[in-house]
């Protein structure tokens, strides 16, 4: 079976490459700027139109056995009216600024969904699983938030941040799967393609 995996993400392509298997990267074309409220199903959604569109354009190739993985991650936090608030890529320093005052010195959640296509001849599958890790974050001061946003870093990552570099010193736990966090559940994935 060929393995195929759905993103442009150097993160994901780390990740999936854990697994010990050989895969090839083809990026699905969908439009990722939907407006949705609920954070799982967005993601949910998010994550099967790219699978779903690299597995028709394999199928129209006319290739017959084979699994594309898609995923997307969504962080949301919870607002002083109780209300989940998507955080998406921030679109400059503002909107990071913005998103991680949100954040610091609370908790919010990071979901990854993962849709798994599969085709062996004549037989389709498609299963979507979602993943969810809770982030703890330490009470920032505005100086350090200003210090972090002035970095790259924040602005190609949902939430405006990066667990697995510098933003590392102000997380203080995590009650889940750090790879979910990352980009991709890697034990939860391994599980399914078993």
């Amino acid at each position: 079976m060929k393995y195929y995996l759905a993103s442009a993400s150097p993160r994901r392509r780390e990740l999936l490459g854990l697994l010990g298997i050989e895969f090839e990267t083809m990026v699905s074309d969908i439009d990722e700027d939907l407006d949705y409220d609920n954070p799982i199903r967005l993601t949910e959604l998010l994550s099967y139109g790219k699978a779903e569109a690299v597995y028709k354009l394999l199928a129209e190739r006319g290739e017959s056995n084979f699994c594309v993985i898609g995923s997307d991650t969504v962080v949301y936090a919870t607002d002083e009216g109780g209300t989940d608030v998507i955080l998406t890529k921030p679109k400059d320093k503002d909107d990071a600024r913005r998103m991680i005052r949100m954040i610091r010195g609370t908790s919010h959640t990071v979901c990854t969904a993962v849709t798994i296509c599969k085709k062996n001849g004549d037989t389709y599958r498609c299963d979507t699983f979602c993943e969810k890790t809770k982030v703890y974050v330490s009470d920032m001061s505005d100086d350090e938030i200003e210090s972090y946003i002035s970095l790259d870093e924040p602005y190609d990552k949902a939430g405006a941040y990066g667990i697995q570099g510098t933003f590392a010193r102000f997380v203080e736990k995590i009650d889940g799967d750090y790879f979910n966090v990352v980009g991709l559940p890697v034990h939860r994935l391994y599980e399914h393609l078993k």
